[in-house]
């Protein structure tokens, strides 16, 4: 494959971060496989300009080239916000500053992590929104990993490096597929 670009990116503002330390395994996994450059970010790495902006000309130099790393990227991997309302507003407004067409066909991995009794209001909350946000656009893969199959924010449950495996291999196979790449107007 010869793909150039694995982008992940985080709603969350606090560090460290589990879903962040997922994330970043996530895309390592998909790096190592491809041969491809990486990069992992948060969403307060776009700054100040970003949440007042209502178009991507309306950031700053530094968060538009973030901006264009992401829509240059051949995989996604996404983790969702926590629950913390604003934090997901900021993480909404992120995603609508882009243009979707952008996106259409990029393979999106979306990451999301909690304890281990609250499964289903995780996903809940924080993957079905992303979801509804890239299922137009490609056909995303969602793995959850809850606290217990971390230690000391390592990975370190079996069956989830399993799940990343597969989702990495997924993701692989749909980047096969040429696209092309914009910024909104």
């Amino acid at each position: 494959m010869s793909k150039k670009l694995v982008v992940g990116v985080s709603g969350n503002l606090t560090r460290p971060s589990k879903t962040k330390a997922f994330i970043s395994h996530i895309v390592a996994e998909v790096s190592s496989s491809t041969g491809a450059a990486s990069t992992v970010f948060d969403i307060e790495d776009l700054g100040q300009s970003f949440p007042l902006a209502r178009r991507i000309g309306d950031l700053d130099p530094l968060a538009r080239s973030i901006v264009e790393r992401l829509l240059g990227a051949d995989v996604l991997v996404v983790g969702s916000p926590t629950f913390k309302g604003s934090y997901t507003g900021l993480f909404k407004h992120f995603f609508d500053l882009l243009d979707p067409s952008s996106l259409r066909g990029k393979p999106v991995i979306l990451a999301a992590t909690g304890g281990g009794d609250r499964h289903s209001l995780v996903v809940e909350h924080q993957l079905r929104p992303l979801f509804g946000f890239f299922e137009a656009l490609t056909l995303p893969t969602a793995i959850y990993a809850s606290d217990k199959d971390f230690a000391d924010g390592v990975l370190v449950s079996e069956a989830i490096h399993s799940r990343v495996r597969q989702a990495v291999a997924e993701a692989c196979r749909v980047a096969g597929t040429p696209r092309s790449v914009g910024l909104a107007a």
